[in-house]
């Protein structure tokens, strides 16, 4: 049971470690990344983190043109269209790179929405659940080509202690009968934990890993949603709009655990792990957002299994699928 590893293993990292301190040492020359959303908030620190220490990184945007703005001077970098919350993007994304004949060392699923208003996408699919879940989903499947038989791949899932807002809805996931950003937000944390843990358990024999986290309180661009009082009501900013610093993580900080997933020698072997703070967390401590820790249901192999078995058959893709 992957709870019974849900237990720090003691790396020398913390909440103020940055994403250069835990890549010292680690040459990544000859690596491939993919960084969705790679170019904004954590995603961008990501990709500077990955590049500097010698990764290939691909970074696919909804907005390609701002990507390669915000991504100007760093070598080693590549920009191509993907919006998540569009299959056929996904799709047309995946294609060009499997032409591309290259291989897949490190993906991060780093893009991401929060808590906005009532959207639907595709065939009405609540958005964040479709664009954070779904969309990455689709594509890692779509990908696993590039990614499989890449002995020491990983996989790496955003996700956040959010998902303590809420369980996976099984009796109206796309929030049909009313709808609440905050629970919608936390179903899709869950649902990017759950895709994780299912990941890994069909992946590792093809030598692919796959882990969680909780990158830590952060304000990026992620917040765009929410307006200045409702910040100012939860303690993230003060009345003139300035982060409160010893509640948020710098950006810098922010990227280290999903950089430290992608690439840690101290995980290797392990994987279906939810991380924060550059390590493996341990089992919730408590309840509401701010609470530490992983939740019993974001990391249970039959939600897991049964959210994968949705996932595949809302998205018309699955690579463990068995051939027809």
């Amino acid at each position: 049971m992957t709870m019974l590893q849900q237990h720090p293993i003691g790396t020398g990292f913390g909440a103020r470690t940055t994403a250069t301190e835990v890549l010292a040492g680690i040459d990544l020359t000859g690596r491939l990344g993919i960084v969705t959303g790679g170019y904004s908030g954590l995603g961008l620190e990501t990709t500077r983190a990955l590049a500097a220490a010698g990764a290939y990184v691909v970074v696919p945007a909804r907005r390609p043109d701002r990507a390669r703005e915000a991504l100007a001077g760093l070598d080693g970098v590549e920009v191509d269209e993907l919006d998540l919350g569009d299959l056929g993007s996904v799709r047309g994304f995946a294609e060009r790179f499997l032409t591309s004949g290259r291989r897949i060392d490190l993906m991060i699923d780093s893009a991401g929405i929060m808590a906005c208003p009532e959207t639907r996408v595709g065939p009405g699919w609540e958005a964040q659940f479709a664009t954070n879940h779904l969309g990455h989903f689709a594509l890692v499947n779509r990908l696993w080509p590039a990614l499989a038989g890449r002995d020491g791949a990983r996989v790496v899932s955003v996700s956040s202690r959010g998902h303590h807002r809420s369980p996976i809805r099984w009796d109206d996931i796309q929030f049909e009968t009313g709808y609440d950003k905050w629970l919608a937000y936390g179903q899709a944390k869950t649902a990017n934990v759950l895709f994780a843990v299912h990941l890994d358990a069909l992946g590792q024999d093809s030598g692919v890993r796959a882990f969680a986290l909780h990158p830590g309180g952060i304000l990026t661009p992620l917040q765009r949603h929410l307006p200045k009082e409702e910040m100012v009501g939860y303690g993230w900013i003060d009345e003139d709009g300035n982060p409160l610093e010893a509640t948020f993580k710098t950006p810098e900080q922010g990227a280290a655990t999903q950089v430290f997933a992608a690439t840690s020698p101290q995980l290797t072997g392990l994987g279906g792990l939810y991380l924060e703070d550059c390590d493996v967390a341990g089992p919730a401590t408590g309840d509401g957002p701010t609470a530490a820790g992983v939740k019993d249901y974001a990391v249970d192999p039959d939600e897991a299994a049964h959210l994968w078995t949705l996932s595949a058959e809302l998205t018309g893709v699955d690579a463990f699928a068995p051939a027809r």
